[in-house]
C-alpha cells in the first residue's frame, strides 16, 4: 500500500509530534493528557487490529483496586508501604477516567466488591478476616474510610453453594467496559487525534526524527510512545512482562438473577459480575499457568470446562443458564506490581505491565508517561 501513497496522503497524514503505539485505555489516556495540556501537538496513535488488541476491550469491567487475598500476596512481594502507594495509584486511577469520561459514559454502578471463600478454604478466610482491620487502617488515607467488612448474608442472597465465607469490599465498581472504550475513542478524536486501525508497525528507525514503519506506510515523529502491553517486547526487548491470557464467557439472560456487583473466587484467580441480567466468568490461569503465558488469543477445554463447573456449581446451582459468548484477553505481568513507565531509547517511551488492573491503573500510567513526553519537549 505504500507504494501508492500520493502526495497528499504522504504530507498529510504521516507526519506527528508524536506517534502513541496501542489504542488501549493507556495509549488513549495519553494522547488525551498530551492534547488536554498541549493543544497545538499533532499526535497520532496506531493500532494493530480493528479494535483495540490486547485486554482493553475484553476485560470483565472491574473497576477495583485488589480484594484482600490479592493485597496480602502484594503485600509480600512489595511491603505494605509499596502497596499503599500502588493501591493509591489504583483509586486515582479510577477517579480519573471517571473524571475524564464521566460515570454515565462508562455505566459506572457502584455495587461493592465480594471475595468468596469455600469450605475448604477456612485458613486462608481466617487469616483474610484477621487483615481486614490492617487494611482498613492501610488504605483509609486513600479512599477516605473503610473498605472491607464481613458480609456473609450475601452468600444466602446471591444463591451461592459452597460458599462458607464473604468479605465485601464497599468501594469497588463495575463499569460497561464497550462504552468506557467508545468514549476514550470519541473523546481523543474530538481533541484532534488521528486514530489508524490495522496499522501494524514493524520497526522504530532513530534518526533525525523517529520513523516508524508499518505495511501501512512510514510515520515520523518526535518522540514515541508504546503502550502496547503485552505486546511491548516485539519492539522493545528485554523489558520483565510476560503475557498472560485470560479467559471468559458470558450467559445468556438469566430470569430473577440473584448476583448484584463484582466477585473474586479462589484468590482472584477467578472473578465474576453481573451485567444486563448475565453472569460474565473469566480467569483459572492458575489451571495452567505456563499455557496461558501466551500472547495468542484462544480459548482452552480445561479452562472454559472449570468456568463453566464454576458456574454450574457454585455461582448458578439449581439454575439454568446457557452460554452465550466466549473470547480472551491478553494482560502484562512482571516481577514488579508497578507499571513500567520510562524512556525507553532517546524520545521512545514506554507505559505497559498493569498486571491485570488496566482498568485502575491506565488511566494515570497514560498521564504519567505523557508528562514525561511533555517535559522532553
Amino acid at each position: 500500500m505504500a507504494k501508492q501513497l500520493s502526495y497528499w496522503e504522504t504530507t498529510s497524514f504521516f507526519n506527528f509530534d508524536t506517534v502513541i503505539i496501542g489504542s488501549g485505555i493507556v495509549g488513549l489516556s495519553a494522547a488525551i493528557h498530551l492534547k488536554k495540556t498541549a493543544p497545538g501537538l499533532k499526535v497520532a496513535i496506531l493500532e494493530r487490529g480493528f479494535l483495540p488488541a490486547g485486554a482493553s476491550t475484553k476485560n470483565a469491567g472491574f473497576a477495583c483496586f485488589g480484594s484482600i487475598s490479592e493485597l496480602m500476596e502484594q503485600e509480600r512481594t512489595s511491603g505494605s508501604e509499596k502497596l499503599a502507594a500502588l493501591v493509591e495509584k489504583r483509586w486515582k486511577g479510577l477517579l480519573k477516567l471517571r473524571t475524564i469520561l464521566g460515570d454515565k459514559a462508562v455505566d459506572y454502578q457502584q455495587l461493592g466488591g465480594y471475595e468468596l471463600f469455600k469450605s475448604n478454604d477456612v485458613p486462608l478466610y481466617e487469616t483474610c478476616v484477621a487483615k481486614i482491620e490492617h487494611y482498613n487502617q492501610l488504605l483509609k488515607f486513600v479512599t477516605g474510610s473503610y473498605s472491607f467488612c464481613i458480609d456473609d448474608n450475601k452468600i444466602l442472597k446471591s444463591g451461592f453453594k459452597g460458599i462458607t465465607g464473604l468479605i465485601a469490599n464497599r468501594h469497588e465498581a463495575q463499569i460497561d467496559t464497550g462504552k468506557m472504550m467508545l468514549a476514550l475513542i470519541q473523546y481523543a478524536q474530538h481533541l484532534g487525534c488521528m486514530v489508524f486501525n490495522n496499522c501494524d508497525v514493524e520497526e522504530i528507525l532513530e534518526g533525525k526524527k523517529l520513523i516508524i514503519k508499518s505495511k501501512n506506510g512510514s510515520f515520523s515523529a518526535k518522540s514515541v510512545i508504546i503502550t502496547t502491553n503485552a505486546f511491548v517486547n516485539k519492539l522493545i526487548a528485554g523489558l520483565d512482562v510476560k503475557p498472560g491470557r485470560g479467559q471468559v464467557l458470558i450467559t445468556k439472560p438469566i430470569k430473577n438473577l440473584k448476583i448484584e456487583g463484582s466477585f473474586h473466587y479462589d484468590k482472584g484467580y477467578y472473578y465474576f459480575r453481573n451485567i444486563n441480567n448475565r453472569v460474565l466468568l473469566g480467569g483459572g490461569r492458575n489451571l495452567d499457568f505456563k499455557g496461558e503465558e501466551t500472547a495468542a488469543f484462544g480459548l482452552t477445554a480445561t479452562v472454559q470446562d472449570a468456568l463453566e463447573r464454576l458456574l454450574s456449581e457454585v455461582i448458578l446451582p439449581e439454575t439454568d443458564f446457557e452460554i452465550d459468548q466466549r473470547w480472551s484477553g491478553i494482560m502484562a505481568f512482571g516481577k514488579e506490581l508497578e507499571p513500567i513507565v520510562k524512556e525507553a531509547r532517546p524520545k521512545v517511551y514506554c507505559a505497559v505491565r498493569c498486571n491485570g488492573m488496566g482498568v485502575a491503573m491506565g488511566s494515570q500510567t497514560g498521564e504519567d508517561v505523557a508528562e514525561l513526553v511533555l517535559k522532553s519537549l
